[in-house]
């Protein structure tokens, strides 16, 4: 394939891992993703989740002239992200916010339709690496988890804020921990106690939630679905995945197509679904049907039947790959039957 015999004629230090003032990232699939595109010259492109700019980069080094908008809530990764695509003639514009809010900047930045979007969803390992940012118990931090750390309330804060009947429901919900009521209890005991203060403490309180049998079986740290499911809740993960979901296909030129990695069962699932959803070839309802028994075409078509995994070279080098999930879409030409219930008469 043209973009496999670009990579492989390319420095994939620089292609996959760009390294800029402590944000070193690797793009996991990064093969993937630039075949799954379908990269057009003159396209237009949008990184919905920029990072340390590995796609990106690969993005328009893949085609002479393709253009990208690069998104990203976490302002350490735009400015490592300017430096990374420097090099690339103005082709790229940078913009501070988040994916979910894509329609709207895109018709700020006067753009109707592009040819291509890409989500690499999760926390990147330049955010899990650095202590400050709160994201991983392996060193003490504050108990932050904002991926912008210039708004919006803390881990911290949430655990605060939040009744341990609610705080359990999170845990069990978005972190999938089967011990949730018990590490809940424990959480709003340390802090009422004044125990609470960095990850370590955090990490420490969840661990003493799991039995000592399951923590020798485990392959993961105790702590590991309980941090999980507060740096989602933190950072209204879901709720922006599921905003973009609904109105992405409007956003894409006939033909552009939407890749999206996932780290996270909840997450696949929802993307999973969606798409097949947009696939699917229905009965209009009568309120949109202008004859009797007319059908809709599909509004996108499946690229991936099945989620694409890293190879187990890809996982040896990068064993965060281990769990990524791509699945892609290829928007038609169909109309997008709007959803929601039909309007009362």
């Amino acid at each position: 394939m043209a973009i496999a015999r670009f990579l492989q004629s390319c420095d994939l230090i620089v292609i996959a891992r760009p390294t800029v003032a402590g944000f070193a990232h690797e793009a996991v699939l990064a093969a993937e993703v630039l075949d799954a595109l379908a990269l057009r010259d003159h396209g237009v492109y949008v990184d919905g989740t920029l990072g340390g700019a590995g796609h990106a980069a690969a993005i328009l080094g893949g085609v002479t002239h393709a253009s990208l908008i690069g998104i990203d809530r976490d302002p350490s990764a735009l400015s490592a992200s300017r430096e990374v695509l420097a090099g690339f003639a103005g082709r790229a514009r940078l913009v501070h916010g988040e994916y979910g809010d894509l329609a709207r900047i895109l018709a700020e930045l006067g753009v109707a339709q592009v040819d291509g979007i890409l989500l690499d969803l999760g926390v990147s390992s330049p955010q899990l690496d650095l202590p400050e940012r709160g994201f991983s118990f392996s060193r003490p931090g504050p108990l932050d988890m904002r991926m912008d750390p210039t708004s919006g309330p803390t881990a911290l804060d949430l655990l605060r804020d939040t009744f341990v009947d609610d705080l359990a429901y999170l845990l069990f919900t978005l972190g999938e921990e089967r011990h949730s009521k018990k590490i809940a209890r424990l959480i709003k005991e340390a802090l009422d106690a004044g125990r609470l203060h960095t990850t370590i403490d955090l990490a420490n309180v969840v661990a003493k939630a799991i039995p000592a049998i399951e923590q020798r079986k485990s392959k993961i740290h105790p702590a590991t679905r309980t941090f999980q499911a507060l740096r989602i809740a933190v950072n209204a993960e879901i709720a922006q995945l599921e905003q973009f979901l609904a109105g992405f296909p409007d956003l894409l030129a006939p033909g552009g197509r939407c890749a999206i990695i996932s780290f996270h069962s909840l997450e696949d699932r929802l993307v999973k679904h969606r798409f097949r959803d947009l696939a699917w070839t229905t009965s209009l309802p009568p309120y949109l049907a202008p004859r009797a028994g007319e059908r809709t075409l599909p509004v996108c078509e499946l690229i991936t039947r099945k989620a694409l995994f890293a190879t187990e070279a890809e996982i040896a080098r990068n064993p965060r790959a281990r769990s990524a999930r791509l699945r892609v879409c290829e928007r038609t030409s169909a109309p997008n039957i709007p959803s929601g219930n039909p309007p009362r008469p």
